[in-house]
């Protein structure tokens, strides 16, 4: 009977597993997909500015201040990826999307009129406290909504949108770096970007829809047919009758996650998230710096790396054609001994040619990567953890990313850049065990079904 809490939960899922994408969904995923793209801009502006920004404070490029200029937004995104995910499955999805994109465009804001090194550690650390909420939670807002045979496509398509707010950091660092517009230093106009982009993206989320699978787990039901039924409006009609689900876990507590039958998966996607930063973020944030390490000067070192970023958008669109073809959790090991082998590769580069085919190379396959585990990461647990797992999990990313600069930055600066790809390249084989290993296949299959065999 429909009154039965697990009985009305299998029916909005079967309802929206039974649609096909509809104009509404194209929606949902464009504005998440606009809202990632000013969370990657910002998140790869510290590597693209680093250089300039140790200049403009007075600070040595080796200092604790300056490794602080890089780490201060990841250790904020891992307080945000924390706190903001298990938020987000108490309050719903959309409330959390609102504070986390107001937490960023404030406090990108207010850091773009630092005064003092200080000033600015501070802003991008609460900013980062914003971003690390926001894409785990995208995550799982578009797992939560999206058909399960479409949900790692249409989920690539958003990040695509997103991916190329990488160049767009690049090439806009490269015009305004060494300009002073209105008399305003360059890389503070950067800022101001990314801030007056993300309120705009603020006002296009007030309109989004709660997710119906979190409204039911609340016992919402009503309200989540009712999104359902805006939904299923949109569709060619008639509908397919609904195919069986099999319902759901009954909504469980965070702690949960470090109990079986859900700690083998949590076990394995926290080691997954502690080590894909070194691959991932590892090249993106670090580039010019390694650029600077091979003898480039600032100037040519933002060029290049605007090029390199351009394969962070045309990785990820190469995902779109191959995500719901290959199970998830191999085109993550595929993907990752990719990046492994062109990160050496990169190391050991010294021609122009060289670097700039394999920087883009990387980035490429890295967002290949990236689609793929940000998909996975949403689809692995109930819609009562999905959240907080996802949350939690990428949290250690945002810190293992944090830490590079005092991890990776000695090394790049003691052995060379080949000795820090090295380090990369460890870091994704231990990674490729874990998943091939723990992780669980997921590719085509719906939520629930996910859910019930853990």
């Amino acid at each position: 009977m429909l009154d039965d809490p697990a009985t009305a939960r299998a029916a909005v899922a079967a309802r929206l597993d039974r649609l096909p994408v509809t104009r509404a969904h194209r929606h949902l995923v464009a504005v998440v997909g606009v809202a990632t793209f000013f969370d990657l801009y910002d998140l790869f502006l510290a590597g693209t500015v680093a250089t300039v920004l140790t200049k403009e404070f007075g600070v040595a490029k080796d200092s604790l201040d300056a490794k602080l200029i890089l780490a201060s937004a990841f250790l904020g995104a891992f307080v945000g990826a924390v706190t903001l995910g298990r938020l987000a499955d108490r309050i719903g999805r959309r409330r959390a999307f609102l504070l986390t994109l107001g937490l960023y465009s404030l406090f990108t804001l207010l850091g773009a009129f630092s005064t003092e090194v200080w000033m600015l550690v501070l802003c991008r650390f609460l900013a980062g406290v914003g971003i690390g909420g926001e894409l785990p939670l995208a995550d799982a807002y578009l797992a939560d909504l999206l058909p399960a045979r479409s949900r790692g496509r249409a989920l690539a398509w958003a990040y695509t949108i997103g991916f190329c707010g990488v160049p767009a950091a690049g090439f806009l660092a490269r015009a305004l770096v060494p300009s002073a517009p209105l008399g305003i230093d360059g890389w503070r106009w950067l800022f101001v970007v990314g801030a007056l982009g993300a309120v705009i993206v603020w006002l296009l989320r007030m309109r989004l829809p709660e997710s119906p699978r979190w409204l039911a787990t609340q016992g919402r039901t009503e309200e989540a047919h009712a999104i359902v039924e805006r939904l299923e409006a949109g569709a060619p009609q008639p509908l397919p009758e609904p195919a069986p689900v099999e319902p759901e876990p009954e909504p469980v507590a965070a702690r949960a996650l470090l109990r079986p039958p859900w700690r083998r998966r949590a076990v394995m996607l926290y080691v997954f998230q502690s080590l894909q930063a070194f691959g991932y973020y590892g090249f993106g944030t670090l580039v010019p710096l390694v650029l600077a390490a091979k003898g480039f000067d600032v100037v040519t070192s933002l060029a290049f790396s605007a090029f390199t970023f351009l394969g962070y958008p045309i990785g990820s669109a190469l995902s779109i054609p191959i995500i719901e073809r290959v199970e998830r959790k191999w085109l993550i090991v595929g993907s990752a001994v990719g990046m492994a082998v062109f990160g050496l590769a990169f190391g050991f580069a010294t021609s122009d040619v060289a670097i700039v085919l394999l920087g883009f190379v990387y980035t490429a396959t890295s967002n290949v990567f990236s689609n793929s585990f940000h998909t996975y990461q949403g689809e692995l647990f109930p819609t009562s953890l999905r959240a907080t797992a996802a949350g939690s999990a990428y949290s250690l990313s945002r810190l293992a990313t944090a830490a590079m600069p005092f991890v990776l930055v000695p090394v790049l600066s003691g052995a060379g850049p080949a000795a820090m790809f090295a380090i990369v390249a460890a870091a994704m084989v231990v990674l490729v065990v874990d998943v091939a290993v723990l992780g669980p296949p997921t590719t085509g299959r719906s939520l629930e079904a996910i859910s019930a065999r853990p």
